[in-house]
């Protein structure tokens, strides 16, 4: 009698889960006409009349990814409650009504799902979730996101893609390099003269594109004239950060070994190098800085993100063995306003993200600092359902740990270093990334570190207040000036 009970119920719950909402997605053949291999992503929004737009990780909507092989225009496929999912099943998700767009990735290089050119999507369209479990919902992609605009150079700002064998080797097609060139005014007034180069690395989400048709030329760096390089670091994983990764490929090397001496060659630079960023951005040019000291000789840090793994936002991820949940039950935020009021938590953000299953920023950490794994994609650094933390992950993560890495090679570092970095933060920074500062301003001081740090009123918006960029760019400024009288090399 318990068996035939057991054999019923596991009927029950199957036409339960085969009756369940659906939607059945399929894509026109007037925007794409072979057949398509890849993930398909549901976004859907009570609020956002562009649902695939939202701030996924920061804003709390319902996502559903699933992976299809030789799917044919025309040919629909079934999204139910077996999809990867946030914030729950299709079928379990509050009732009401919800603007719906459907997103088809290619993967054709592209840091965001809803952003990558050559994916396939819908027009928002309007549903109602209702208690009707045998709803389905047709969605037909019928528009393909737009390349981007061929970038437009002018007297001032040029293009520069930089071909690279090693990035073209790390995954089997022709790679570049690419970053907007922004000129000073004086480079054509004085056509002998050469100029220091001031790198400057976006946080994420940024793009060089934004430099199309701008006919102004470089901001001098306090009264010094000079090259500006703007990179993005935009790659399909996330951000790059340039530095090497099992997953994203040695984009640190292919910088500083193929990017810049193409540069140098192109352009007339005189030799210095300095470097800025604010948050991605900040970390990148500490790495940059840290990693490859003789490249560069200067570096200011705004707002990084974490530069100190014991302080990942509110993770130790060395001591803590869940990324969701402290020891007392709390939640670990990842985003906050002015530091205190709770906005978004780490338990959310990692699970909306393995929902998307690509891009965005957790797994733009992961692509970075994981290890690749057996299935081609990064390891993760903890379960998306429970929020345990993987210590094999956690010991490939050391080696891009700042203050890790500074600690255990601060003797060869620090001549190398002697005066070139500069951090600067607010105090109630939104994502907690003023914690990671203080740790490392801790460890750095123990060893006598020139390092300069700078705590200002401000969260991680707010803080870029004209004193607080005056301070920064006075740091480069006179880090050039003490590079120009060692070297004797041109003129401010």
């Amino acid at each position: 009698m318990k068996k035939i009970c057991f054999s019923l119920l596991l009927i029950f719950l199957f036409a339960l889960t085969s009756y369940g909402q659906q939607f059945k997605a399929s894509y026109a053949s007037s925007v794409f006409n072979k057949p398509f291999t890849g993930h398909v992503v549901v976004y859907m929004s009570k609020e956002n009349k562009e649902p695939k737009n939202g701030m996924v990780g920061l804003e709390s909507f319902p996502v559903f990814s699933v992976a299809v092989e030789n799917i044919k225009a025309g040919e629909a496929i079934t999204i139910d409650d077996k999809a990867n999912s946030y914030p729950t099943v299709l079928s379990d998700i509050e009732r009401g009504e919800y603007y719906v767009q459907i997103v088809w990735d290619r993967k054709l290089g592209g840091r965001s799902i809803a952003e990558s050119s050559g994916n396939l999507f819908n027009p928002s369209e309007k549903i109602t979730i209702t208690k009707d479990t045998k709803k389905v919902f047709n969605i037909n992609a019928t528009q393909i996101i737009p390349e981007l605009p061929h970038f437009k150079e002018t007297e001032f700002v040029k293009e520069l893609k930089a071909p690279s064998e090693l990035l073209s080797k790390f995954h089997g097609i022709p790679m570049t390099v690419d970053a907007a060139v922004i000129l000073p005014k004086k480079y054509y007034t004085e056509p002998k003269r050469k100029f220091p180069v001031l790198f400057t690395v976006s946080g994420y989400g940024g793009d060089y594109h934004g430099y199309s048709g701008s006919e102004k030329p470089s901001i001098e760096m306090d009264s010094v004239a000079v090259i500006q390089v703007f990179l993005d670091g935009n790659c399909s994983l996330g951000h790059s950060v340039y530095a090497n990764s099992d997953n994203n490929g040695p984009w640190g090397d292919a910088l500083t070994k193929e990017f810049i001496p193409l540069l140098e060659k192109n352009y007339r630079a005189n030799g210095a190098r300095l470097i800025t960023g604010h948050s991605s951005g900040g970390w990148t040019v500490l790495w940059l800085q840290t990693q490859y000291p003789k490249v560069f000789d200067a570096c200011w840090s705004s707002a990084p993100d974490p530069v100190d793994f014991r302080a990942f936002q509110q993770i130790n991820i060395y001591e803590d063995k869940n990324a969701y949940y402290d020891e007392d039950g709390q939640q670990f935020l990842v985003a906050t306003i002015a530091g205190r009021i709770p906005w978004a938590s780490a338990k959310m953000a990692y699970q909306m993200e393995n929902a998307v299953y690509r891009g965005e920023q957790m797994n733009s950490f992961d692509a970075v600092f994981s290890q690749k794994g057996v299935d081609g994609v990064p390891k993760r650094i903890c379960n998306a359902e429970t929020g345990k933390i993987d210590a094999a992950v956690v010991s490939h993560w050391k080696k891009y740990d700042i203050a890790l890495n500074l600690k255990n090679n601060w003797n060869i570092l620090k001549s190398e270093l002697s005066g070139k970095v500069r951090i600067s933060i607010g105090n109630q920074d939104n994502f907690l990334l003023n914690y990671a500062v203080m740790s490392l301003e801790k460890q750095m001081k123990a060893v006598n570190s020139t390092f300069k740090f700078g705590y200002y009123p401000g969260d991680h918006f707010t803080v870029w207040t004209p004193d607080y960029e005056k301070d920064g760019t006075q740091f480069l400024k006179q880090k050039y000036l003490e590079w120009l009288a060692a070297s004797g090399a041109g003129k401010k």
